[in-house]
């Protein structure tokens, strides 16, 4: 069986991968990840400091596809 890791991408990425990885580990749409996040961000504001303790936090993915 597969095992879903939730890991930053290296290849689909704006700033650091962390949207991205999000949509793979859910399998949804990369675009709907970041507009939630940016809307999550700009009305409560919490959504910058999850971003950036995500950013530290989640491991990079080792197998880029």
């Amino acid at each position: 069986m597969d095992e879903k890791k939730l890991r930053r991408s290296l290849s689909n990425k704006k700033i650091a991968g962390v949207c991205s990885g999000v949509a793979a580990y859910f399998d949804i749409d990369v675009t709907l990840v970041r507009v939630l996040w940016a809307v999550i961000s700009v009305v409560y504001g919490m959504g910058i400091i999850a971003y950036i303790v995500c950013m530290f936090v989640m491991p990079t993915d080792s197998d880029p596809q």
